[in-house]
């Protein structure tokens, strides 16, 4: 191979890599390697680049801002854009939500929004879910509970985290959704009295649809529990929207078609259409106790660019009607994959809002983890790159962009159908 075509010794090899020919262009549903193959990319960057990739209007915000401003550190000068972006994004968020805070990745947000639950309530302690993804960093490790990987060679891991039930009808063979949902809640509340009292617990934090869990979706029933209780002992709920958020479900926000009022969101992955730029949301009175100075970072809030990406963003969503495009595109895909699955006569489940769907290959007593390996690798060879996610990795997942179409949802799915 040459070797300025190879990828580079230099680079870390922490780093798992579904795909090891290095990309040289993006265009759409589309990626292009350094020999012209094209894949269709159904990983989104693992939902970041939520507009396709180099989305035309996205490219021209970029372009016109590094023209004017490429950085100004928010504790130096604020750039204008930033300003702009936080008008913009408030039009979206909940009523509640109307105060931002800008860091880079959903780990540091998810960080950010621990630090300030436990500001705002002088309480120490945070409530997590069983499947839960919150980040790499070292207090959102103690969060999650997807995977052993993210977890093992690292412990001991910040105090003060527990871990609840969450409702997985599938993981805890129970058909009856009230059911699995009263007892979660249950035990929630046997958590609240023997583990984490309420005036030592600061905040429950919980995504919409468990992401590296294995896209799970969480009961409506079970997240108005859940602000039921943080109401009554005055508990901060956070919801984390890093995968789940801007279109992704087909609604704004993950948690939107439960009627539920955080009091915290994150936000992050596809905001700004591969840039990388992430938010803590909360109400004015609930941010003002974060003091000035109690929290920060050097990038957070700077970096024009990515605001310029994400006003350019939320524009592309809203004239282009994405979220309707979402609901019609994820049926289609389902109904797809469905008919897949019943053609092999293999034991899996699909699962998923909107364009986050989960296809679990087995059963549990017999995950089938190597075929969707198998499949995975020859769907590459084909030229369409998936993940696979979920504690045995026998859920693949559908990402693609929000503004997918249905010619490149069923090149994707004869693919798929084909490595079978």
């Amino acid at each position: 191979m040459n070797n300025s075509i190879k990828p580079s010794d230099s680079l870390s090899k922490v780093w798992s890599r579904l795909n090891h020919h290095p990309i040289v262009r993006g265009e759409g549903s589309y990626v292009f390697d350094v020999y012209g193959k094209r894949y269709i990319d159904f990983t989104c960057g693992i939902g970041v680049t939520s507009t396709g990739h180099c989305h035309p209007e996205v490219v021209a915000a970029v372009q016109q801002q590094a023209e004017h401003l490429l950085f100004g550190q928010i504790n130096c000068m604020l750039p204008q854009v930033t300003s702009q972006y936080c008008d913009k994004l408030v039009e979206v968020t909940p009523d509640s939500i109307d105060t931002f805070f800008f860091s880079n990745s959903g780990a540091e947000a998810v960080e950010g929004a621990i630090k300030l639950a436990k500001v705002a309530t002088g309480r120490t302690n945070v409530i997590a879910f069983e499947g839960g993804f919150h980040g790499r960093t070292a207090m959102t490790m103690a969060l999650t509970s997807s995977k052993s990987v993210y977890r093992e060679g690292y412990q001991p891991l910040p105090a003060g985290v527990v871990i609840a039930p969450f409702p997985n009808t599938y993981r805890y063979r129970w058909n009856d959704q009230t059911g699995i949902v009263d007892f979660c809640l249950s035990q929630l509340d046997q958590i609240l009295n023997s583990q984490s009292t309420p005036a030592e617990t600061a905040a429950i934090i919980v995504e919409p649809v468990l992401g590296e869990g294995g896209f799970i979706p969480a009961p409506t029933s079970f997240l108005q529990g859940l602000r039921k209780t943080c109401d009554a002992t005055g508990i901060l709920l956070i919801v984390d929207e890093v995968q789940t958020g801007l279109g992704r479900t087909g609604d704004m926000w993950g948690h939107s078609s439960s009627n539920i009022i955080p009091d915290i969101m994150t936000m992050a992955k596809g905001i700004a259409s591969g840039l990388p730029l992430s938010v803590v949301g909360a109400s004015r009175d609930l941010m003002e106790k974060w003091t000035p100075g109690a929290h920060g970072g050097t990038y957070g809030g700077g970096s024009a660019l990515a605001m310029a990406a994400a006003i350019a963003t939320l524009n592309i969503i809203q004239e282009e009607n994405l979220i309707e495009n979402v609901l019609a595109m994820g049926n289609h895909l389902r109904q797809r994959l469905q008919l897949v699955i019943a053609n092999a006569g293999l034991p899996a489940e699909i699962r998923g809002p909107g364009l986050m769907i989960g296809l679990e290959l087995g059963t549990l007593e017999e995950p089938k983890s190597e075929l969707a390996a198998r499949i995975q690798t020859e769907c590459l060879e084909q030229g369409l790159m998936l993940l696979t996610c979920g504690p045995n990795g026998n859920v693949i997942r559908w990402v693609p962009p929000l503004n997918v179409t249905k010619a490149e949802i069923d090149s994707a799915v004869d693919i798929f159908s084909s490595c079978f």
